[in-house]
């Protein structure tokens, strides 16, 4: 009976719900309001407000952001760390930098664990990993009598050099569970066993705090899944764009601390992939922020440096991900200057827009867009009715009459300050890396992204634009699209012309059994495994790395060195063949295939003219001002149509606003492509011509 692939993407307002028919193909989404303090409820109502009962379920994955929560919002377990006398304070000194070096009055935020809850104990491994000072066990069962006392919940531990030998670090945990049996408790050994000590003992801490936290979500999710009458895995999105199960995700509790941003990731890439790009940006764009990542030549970006509050890394491989405050919820402002300022304040879901009608008096982006006739009065199908004159007063009051504008030039010159710092991070995340956005096509999704991505690749450069068939719960379909993953690393410290082939190797293998072990506990099947090798390289002397992968067996590192030198000149615009190379460490990817959706192909029924809703004002800064656009039905409109701008297309859950200098392709899979004309020298936006409705 079970047909239904369920993924849920649980985010600060919205739960997102998308259904997929494996034997139909069709697909269904639902949105529900999302409820931070019990997340498993606005879950369980969406699947009932998609009419479905657990045993209808084959397949349900989810992203989610109570890690993300609970670290921010500080809502974590009484925690403990015990570290090697003398390093307690590592966590607080950090490595000395600040967001903002040349601001003194703003500080890093506090550690997760405070100094009285750090606890120190007698051992000593040294650099090679052999051990200088054993564990006095005496003096770790008298710290476990105190934690006891002090009613702890979670214990990270973290010794000096463990990540070369953690017989330390295993034999102290194992005393304390005999003592603490209750208790959650994390080595760095097992959790980040690399070089330098603030990066695994930040990670190893952050798993610590959320340890407790995520298995108890686990645990009263499975319960009201199980409820329902589905007897399947749930699958967790994690930070490096895989998924885990039930099983071991509390092991790897701080993977899930942006386990719903990389569901939007993971939806880009497949959705260029459908539309034949291998290179692309992916712009989710919400009702408080935007998240921003990259593909490149069919590979998103991973980075292993990331956090969620400044000054706490978290070492584990993650998708790379630009979040910045701009959303269609985001508040426009006067700064002392004059200056008309745009975010990363947020007017959130309540009291929300002005137009919104829910108490918010302050302009947002969505402000602006209703009143320069981009967004219509009705969303959500007619669900949600805006109130514009709301917006025009909001708009009049904080910047019109600041500026000496009209509500019209101040509603556009809202959207170009929204517009320049997304342009601003796309830059950050693209040309600071080394990539031209000339090479890439721009997905844009999220409930605002289709709303800006037109104007966003104007002022980029970039020629084409993809709106997905679902871009409000883009995300959500990300969540069905991902394998099981595991990531395996270790440090490994040598120069690569002292390297033996067959000792690397050995490496290798002993990473991969580890690997293999823990898709094995997922319940993978050995021909579903599939196992990548990476070797992290830097030039001698230099601590930036770039990771690249190697052959599977190793064969010789001459391809490997080839393709860093070729990574370094891309990123860092330079390329020293002269100066030698070491390696700094090791990954094994490990991949555990699981059945993905195949979304059907549609053949073209009815006509533009039919999915033609009406005709309205809508306000073009290239047009001269407000011109009337043609609004369409987007569940109307043909597969293979082809029309140009002006344009507004409507759907259930976002708008997408095609500029007068586009036109527009709808693919089989219902997928918009909006392309640029080209411009030749000299030639001005108003002479350039786009072609004329073809359908």
């Amino acid at each position: 009976m079970s047909k239904y692939h369920v993924a849920v993407d649980v985010g600060g307002t919205f739960t997102d719900v998308f259904v997929f028919d494996e034997k139909t193909g069709k697909i269904h989404v639902t949105k529900t309001s999302s409820t931070p303090s019990n997340p498993e409820k606005g879950m369980m109502d969406g699947i009932a407000k998609a009419k479905l009962t657990g045993d209808q379920i084959a397949m349900f994955s989810h992203g989610t952001t109570v890690g993300t929560n609970a670290l921010i919002e500080r809502k974590l377990p009484k925690a403990a760390l015990v570290t090697t006398k003398g390093f307690r304070d590592v966590t607080e000194i950090r490595r000395g930098t600040k967001l903002d070096l040349w601001d003194a009055y703003n500080d890093v935020a506090e550690p997760y664990i405070k100094r009285r809850d750090r606890f120190e104990v007698t051992e000593r491994v040294d650099f090679s990993g052999n051990i200088m000072t054993e564990v006095n066990e005496a003096e770790v069962r008298e710290l476990a009598r105190v934690l006891k006392r002090r009613q702890v919940e979670s214990i990270a531990i973290c010794f000096m050099n463990a990540y070369v030998n953690g017989d330390n670090e295993k034999l102290v945990k194992e005393m304390l569970q005999e003592e603490m049996p209750d208790v959650y408790i994390c080595t760095s050994s097992e959790t980040l066993p690399e070089i330098f000590e603030h990066e695994r003992m930040s990670t190893t801490i952050v798993n610590a705090v959320l340890g407790p936290t995520i298995s108890k979500y686990i645990k009263v999710l499975e319960k009201e899944m199980k409820g329902i009458g589905y007897q399947g895995d749930i699958l967790v999105l994690h930070s490096g764009g895989g998924v885990m199960t039930s099983e071991t995700v509390p092991r790897y509790a701080a993977r899930l601390a942006s386990s719903g941003i990389a569901a939007g990731a993971i939806a880009s890439k497949h959705i260029a992939n459908m539309c034949g790009f291998k290179n692309a940006i992916g712009l989710d764009m919400g009702g408080t922020s935007t998240d921003i990542s990259l593909m490149y030549d069919n590979d998103l970006r991973v980075t292993k440096d990331w956090y969620i509050e400044y000054g706490y890394p978290i070492g584990f491989p993650s998708i790379e991900i630009l979040t910045i405050g701009a959303g269609g919820g985001s508040l426009s402002w006067i700064d002392e200057g004059g200056s008309l300022r745009n975010g990363p304040q947020s007017a959130g879901a309540v009291p929300g827009p002005a137009c919104y009608q829910r108490g918010g008096t302050e302009p947002t982006n969505s402000d602006a867009n209703v009143v320069l006739g981009r967004l219509g009065t009705k969303l959500l199908d007619g669900q949600m009715t805006l109130d514009k004159e709301a917006a025009i007063k909001a708009i009049e009051k904080t910047v019109a009459s600041k500026l000496d504008y009209n509500v019209y030039e101040a509603a556009d010159a809202i959207i170009k300050v929204a517009n320049a710092n997304m342009c601003d991070a796309l830059r950050l995340i693209s040309v600071r890396r080394g990539y031209d956005p000339r090479d890439f096509a721009l997905v844009a999704f999220g409930g605002a992204g289709a709303l800006h991505g037109a104007e966003l690749a104007k002022e980029m450069e970039i020629p084409h634009v993809i709106v997905p068939a679902h871009p409000g719960v883009a995300a959500a379909m990300g969540c069905l699209l991902v394998d099981v993953r595991h990531d395996v690393t270790k440090t490994y410290l040598a120069n690569i012309a002292d390297i033996q082939k067959d000792d690397l190797e050995k490496e290798f293998i002993e990473m991969e059994k580890e690997a293999i072990a823990l898709l094995e506990e997922e319940g993978i099947e050995p021909e579903n495994m599939n196992l990548i090798r990476y070797v992290d390289m830097r030039y001698v002397g230099q601590w930036r790395t770039l990771s690249v992968t190697v052959n599977r067996p190793l064969q010789s590192l001459e391809n490997a060195v080839e393709r860093f030198h070729q990574e370094h000149e891309r990123e860092f615009a330079f390329r020293d063949e002269e100066t030698g190379i070491e390696i700094y460490g090791l990954r094994v990817e490990a991949i555990g295939t699981v059945t993905k959706p195949e979304f059907n192909k549609e053949e073209p029924s009815g006509t533009l003219e039919e999915a033609w809703k009406e005709t309205r004002e809508v306000y073009f800064e290239e047009s001269g001002g407000f011109i009337e656009t043609a609004v369409y039905d987007r569940t109307k409109i043909p597969v293979l149509s082809e029309f140009s701008g002006p344009a507004i297309i409507d759907q259930l859950d976002s708008t997408v606003v095609v500029p007068p200098y586009c036109t527009v392709k709808v693919d089989e899979y219902r997928n918009i492509i909006m392309s640029f004309a080209a411009k030749e020298e000299g030639q001005k936006e108003a002479d350039i011509t786009v072609p004329t409705l073809a359908n």
